[in-house]
Parts: C-alpha cells; structure tokens; sequence
C-alpha cells in the first residue's frame, strides 16, 4: 500500500541471497534450478511438486554419489583408477545426467587428465555419433595427445592446431574429440561456433579468469550441450577469477558481473566478509569437486613420477633441427670411417648440444641467431604462478646456466626463491636450506643436479621438477629423494619435463626399449657408449 517498514535482519539473512539471486517477473521471483542450495529454505513453500521432486533428486545425486546408478570404468580404459578417480568419474556422469557444467578441481598430479578421459570414453558410449572440444595451453595439447593414446587408444582425436588447420563440420565429424589450444579458439571461435559440439572442456581453466579478455569472451560463444572445466587452482589472486570460470561453466549461476563484484569480490577480497564466502561457497559447491593430496593421501603412492610434455615453438624447433641434422651427418660418418668406440665424444657433444638447446636456445651461444626464453622455462613460470599455490617445489638441472636462466626469470617476476650449485659455500648452503624448509614465503629451491643431488634434506618439498632428464636414472632418483625420505609426510610428485619430437623423448624410448642397457648406465656413460649400436645413434638423432 506504499507504506514502509523495517525488514528483520533474520529474514534479510535467510531471504537475502535468494531475492538477489533471482529475477523479479510482474510479482514474482524467478530462480534457476542451479541455485537449488540457496532454495533450502523455501523447499516447504514451492507450490509445484514436481519442481520439488526434481530439485531434490538432483540434490541427492551430487551430494549421494555412491547412491546413483552409474556407469562402471569403461573396458576400453588402459588404467586401474585409483578410488577417489572414480568417484571423479562418477561425479562427471551425474553432471552429465542432470545437464549442468562441472569443475573439476583436484589438486595437481592428482589425474584430473585420466578422469577426463575415462569420462570422454564413456561419452562415447553414450552419445557416439557427436565429438567433443578440448581446449588447453598450446604446452598441453600434447600431453592430452599422449595420454589418450596411453589410456583411451580406442578414442578418436584430432589436433586442430598450427597453419593446415581444416574447418569443415563433415572433417570434426569423423572424430570423437578435437584438440586446440586457447591461441586457435580465439583466431578460429567463429568457426568452432558454428559446430555442435556435445562437451566443452577447459583445461587449466584458470586461463580464462579475466572476464573482460577476448580469449574468455570468444569461448563464451562457442556453443555446447554442456561443458567442463579443470583447474588446480581455479582461484589465484582474487574472488572474480571464480565468476569469469562458472559464468562460462553455467551462465546465470553468479549474476552478471557487476552484481558478482558488488556482492561477493568486494567484500570477501576487501573486507574478508566471512558471511559472503560462506554464500559463494554455497553456490558453486553442487559444481566443484575438489580433493587435495592430504584429503586422498591413502589413495595414493608415496611417490608417484609424471613426464611433462613441453613443445617448443618454431624458432626454438627450427634451432634444434638445425643441430640435429649437422649432429648426424657428421657423427653418422665418423662411426663410418673409425667405429663407434672412437666416435663417443663426437655422440656426447651431439647430445648435450641437443638437451641444451631443447633446455633453452641460449645456452648454445649461437651469435648468429637471436632467440628468446625457451619453452621449459615458460612451462615453468605456468607451473609456478598458476598450479603450485601453497606447494613448495625443487627445481634441478645439470646445467648451471639453466638455472642462471631461471633464476633471472624468477627475479624479473618476483619470485622468492633459494639457490644452490657446486660454487655455493657451505655455510650459504646451509643458510639456503634452512631458508627453503622454514620460511612460507619461499615456495621453490633452484638446485643443480651435481651439488644437490646429495646429502640434502628437504622436506617442505612434495613437487619435485627435473628440467633436463638424462640417461642415468640414479642421479634423478637421488635428486627426488631430496624430499621423499624420512621425515617427509606428504605425498611426492616429481616431474621429467621433457621436450616432444626431440632426442629427450628418444632417451625415454630407447629406455624402455632397451631396460637392460638403461640399468648398465648407472655410474658413467662411457657404459652407455660400450651398449649404443650405429641404429641406436642413428635413432637418436633422427
């Protein structure tokens, strides 16, 4: 009647989130099933019974996985899931039966990759006729490549990426995934926008934090059935990263932009609002599944050792294959004329000019060509400012230049870090070490593989990085016991950043190929050069 009144500040809180979340229609309020947690309260007062029903049945799926009837792990799965994989596996079907976008945000090295697939092989059966988008850093289109040959071999993949990319429907028709990095959605979104995609899947979805960046807004227009999103850390620097991820996941569940920044960035990022953080929380809970290393600690190895596929880009490639052929030929020639055992300095030099420059082109000193940093120290700052978060990490090389290289990178980003090489004197050492396991401020350790490969306790680590692996697999097995000894109560993951298409990924092959010759070179690679036959080296440097 146009009078005023006081509301109550009990009805404000138990109303509040629900008018602001909804939308006023003539004299009703309008709100997304999405936002069934915030309906808790007026469950009793919706008129519409099959409303409520399916409300809560969509409630028990989400909050009751081992209750649902689900899909057991696909036979076309070359892998034995650990439990808490399976019910991320399990989680991403009930999402998917109930038509909402997800976010899987396991910490890193925990599979959130192998979930993904094992999921994609179950979309296969379900829908088998439609194909489904992955869109990931360009460092990671390969490791999706080889992970779905390891473990899904069955699956259909292109990767839509480089100059000869074919845009037909009828071509993405032929496939049950397509894979693209964030660089080619962006160039190419008209385009993908016109294909009827099933699933949308973000990888490293933290790359689309910032709402107003073009990469976000052309992803926003690619149309799918449903979509999917992983992140490690999908919250970095502040509140609004979480808007611009969910409003992509499942538009309408934050409100629009302003209404986020207003209502929940402002005063949980400004004013530390434990109220608002326990609302948002609500919210996008039903579609964020989250385990840590220490929550699943029981499922897991002590240590557990992954291959962090890095591709170089065009310069970087070209310098390398500029080598490789001159490496060749030469070396090629000289087994020729005085056999391999007179040929094994020849064979070194080659390889340790390849590993240096599949490290960083910089270290060749090449004064002919001008190139910039290389692709495992970019994979590096990616790890570091978007994935480790409370983490702490050891970074080792056997080149101390390399981690000259590093360490000026970090320095230029303000990254705190330690140091430790052969010069280091020992009392620095010490300080160092002290330092790296004591002070919260200090996340990474730069250690050389020679000078720290030893005698070192460190463990605050639970993230171990070799940058350059090389044939002795003692030597990388010493640096990663740094921090997996006693003492140590966290899980391990140690890390082989190895560069795809390179004489890296070969050491790795001609490994398996060849166990008994990898078990002989444990000391010395003068034992390796005694083992290598002419199609070994041939294959090494092809």
């Amino acid at each position: 009647d146009g009078s005023l009144g006081m509301l109550p500040e009990e009805w404000l809180q138990k109303y509040g989130l629900l008018l602001k979340m909804g939308v006023v229609e003539n004299e009703n309020i309008k709100v997304s099933k999405m936002h069934f947690n915030v309906l808790d309260e007026l469950m009793s007062q919706i008129s519409d019974e099959d409303i409520q029903i399916e409300i809560a049945e969509k409630k028990a799926k989400l909050i009751n996985i081992e209750s649902v009837d689900l899909v057991k792990i696909p036979k076309e799965i070359k892998a034995k899931l650990r439990p808490y994989q399976e019910s991320g596996y399990n989680w991403l079907q009930i999402l998917d039966n109930i038509g909402w976008g997800g976010c899987l945000a396991d910490d890193m090295g925990l599979g959130k990759t192998l979930q993904t697939i094992t999921f994609l092989q179950f979309l296969k059966g379900k829908y088998p006729k439609d194909t489904h988008l992955i869109v990931c850093p360009t460092s990671l289109i390969f490791n999706w490549e080889n992970e779905l040959k390891k473990f899904a071999p069955k699956l259909n993949y292109h990767i839509f990426y480089g100059t000869n990319r074919e845009f037909s429907d009828a071509h993405f028709d032929e496939y049950d995934i397509i894979i693209t990095s964030y660089g080619v959605a962006r160039i190419d979104f008209e385009t993908l926008s016109t294909f009827k995609w099933n699933y949308l899947i973000l990888d490293e979805s933290q790359t689309i934090k910032n709402p107003d960046a073009a990469t976000t807004k052309c992803l926003q227009l690619i149309p799918a059935k449903n979509k999917l999103i992983l992140s490690g850390t999908p919250l970095q620097n502040n509140t609004l990263d979480i808007y611009s991820q969910f409003n992509f996941l499942n538009p309408g569940l934050l409100g629009n932009k302003e209404f986020f920044k207003n209502e929940f960035a402002n005063p949980i990022d400004k004013n530390g609002d434990v109220e608002k953080s326990a609302q948002l929380k609500k919210l996008i809970s039903p579609f964020l599944l989250r385990r840590t290393k220490n929550l699943v600690a029981t499922d897991l190895p002590d240590k557990t050792e992954i291959v962090l596929w890095c591709q170089m880009d065009r310069a970087q490639k070209s310098l390398y294959d500029e080598y490789k052929n001159f490496y060749k030929e030469s070396i090629l020639k000289k087994i020729e004329t005085d056999g391999i055992a007179k040929s094994g300095i020849y064979i070194l030099e080659g390889l340790l000019r390849l590993r240096q420059i599949c490290d960083d082109p910089r270290l060749v000193k090449d004064k002919d060509v001008k190139l910039e940093t290389g692709v495992k120290i970019q994979e590096l700052l990616r790890e570091v400012t978007e994935n480790i978060g409370d983490h702490k990490i050891l970074i080792f090389s056997q080149f101390t230049e390399m981690l000259a290289l590093i360490e000026a990178e970090f320095t230029a980003q303000n990254i705190n870090y330690c140091y430790l090489d052969g010069g280091t004197p020992a009392t620095k050492r010490q300080e160092e070490v002290n330092r790296f396991q004591n002070d919260d401020k200090v996340k990474i350790f730069l250690i050389s593989l020679k000078a720290g490969g030893v005698g070192l306790n460190l463990t605050a680590a639970d993230y171990v990085y070799i940058v350059d692996p090389w044939w002795n697999p003692a030597a990388e097995q010493q640096a990663i016991d740094r921090t997996h000894r006693i003492g140590q109560k966290n899980k391990i993951f140690a890390y082989k950043m190895v560069c795809k298409d390179t004489v890296e990924e070969k050491i790795l092959m001609l490994q398996e190929k060849k166990l008994a010759l990898a078990k002989d070179i444990v000391q010395e690679e003068a034992s390796l050069l005694k083992k290598m036959t002419k199609e070994d080296v041939a294959y090494l440097f092809s």
